[in-house]
């Protein structure tokens, strides 16, 4: 079988792990984990608390620093509620195409690297090659947040990462972080009669998210110069407002979610602080005028890390070099390859697929990005002999 018949055959049997975020991946994480040791690999797997969620992380070559890393979740979004013409956790075969759910994001790239790690195997290898898969990336990269301060325990830190996403091989050396929030209001219940009697959590909640509108236009005029992103700065979305139980009764609770892209640090720092001061100066003494024990806080539901593009960036060249690039994109999704860079890594983000099929029914990637994957993955192997 050639390495491409080989990958859709993994492929396959990826695909049939319904890794959904909210349920377990351990079994996937298992299967990979007896694969690469099965080719002579130091591995270990990682369990959260839970015992329900794992990372994977396993080596092939010699003991020490550095080497390569090829990095990929295990993790997929919900199928629920969307529109599949076939069972996404089978792969289907039409023309060109492979669908199924992560066969773009980013299962693809999974099997593509583990066929590789075949070869790879075989090599008089000079320097590691190192293998990172891990969980709930698409719920705010709690997997990797986990592994990266178990790898720094243990003094591993490869010099080079290769983040395996669909970007339709380009070679992308940036992206904008990801904060996701929930800020909950308490107020005080009451007779709908008498508005004045409560807090209605549900009104401050809307006065917080004017403040988030207004916000949203400052961060405009904060873009860095010469921003390469699209939009160019750091912008806020709401994503949802609740509260209330009736029409006659005033809201005694209300939450919003909501959530932040920053293109820079400085933008994270100032929005929290923006929204601290105006929650302790404005809001909550309102809402403690009449009810002293009202409240807001915010539950952080993930921060991810933007990658930062550099100057100098030697994963960057040499997925360049590998794959007969040009040129290196930014793009406006976030992955956890801004984890890694701040381990220290050089960082760059390459995978087959199109970002435009994730998270949709009937998600596919074609043959044609798998093969563009695996010339890339070979001849990465001769730069590790």
């Amino acid at each position: 079988m050639t390495a491409l018949e080989d990958t859709v055959d993994l492929l396959d049997r990826l695909v049939s792990y319904p890794t959904i975020s909210t349920d377990s991946n351990v079994d996937m994480i298992g299967d990979l984990a007896e694969y690469l040791a099965g080719l002579g690999a130091r591995g270990e797997v990682f369990a959260d608390e839970s015992g329900t969620k794992a990372n994977l992380f396993a080596t092939l070559g010699p003991e020490g620093p550095g080497g390569i890393l090829l990095s990929g979740h295990s993790d997929v979004v919900p199928v629920a509620d969307q529109d599949w013409t076939s069972e996404p956790f089978v792969l289907r075969r039409e023309g060109d195409k492979l669908f199924g759910r992560g066969t773009c994001d980013m299962k693809g790239f999974i099997a593509a690297s583990l066929v590789m790690a075949r070869r790879y195997a075989d090599l008089s290898l000079t320097r590691p090659v190192h293998f990172a898969f891990t969980h709930d990336e698409e719920t705010g990269c709690i997997g990797a947040r986990a592994l990266v301060p178990e790898l720094k325990a243990r003094g591993l830190r490869p010099d080079i990462a290769i983040i395996g996403e669909p970007t339709e091989m380009r070679v992308i050396e940036g992206h904008k972080g990801c904060c996701e929030y929930t800020t909950q209001f308490s107020g005080l219940e009451g007779h709908g009669s008498d508005p004045d009697a409560g807090v209605n959590a549900v009104e401050y909640a809307v006065r917080y998210v004017g403040r988030l509108l207004t916000l949203r236009a400052e961060l405009i005029a904060r873009a860095p110069s010469g921003s390469r992103f699209r939009p160019a700065h750091t912008t806020l979305n709401i994503r949802r407002i609740a509260g209330g139980v009736a029409h006659n009764v005033i809201a005694g609770r209300a939450e919003v979610d909501w959530e932040m892209r920053p293109v820079q640090q400085i933008d994270i720092d100032f929005v929290k602080t923006t929204l601290a001061a105006y929650i302790e100066t404005e809001l909550l003494p309102a809402m403690r005028a009449v009810h002293p024990a009202a409240d807001i806080s915010t539950q952080t539901l993930g921060e991810v890390t933007g990658l930062e593009p550099m100057a100098e960036n030697a994963a960057r060249d040499l997925v360049a070099d590998l794959t007969g690039a040009n040129s290196a994109d930014v793009v406006p999704f976030g992955t956890e390859a801004g984890l890694f860079q701040e381990m220290g890594m050089d960082v760059v983000v390459c995978g087959p697929g199109s970002i435009a099929q994730a998270h949709k029914a009937d998600e596919f990637v074609s043959l044609d990005q798998l093969q563009q994957c695996l010339t890339m993955l070979d001849r990465l192997g001769g730069r590790l002999v």
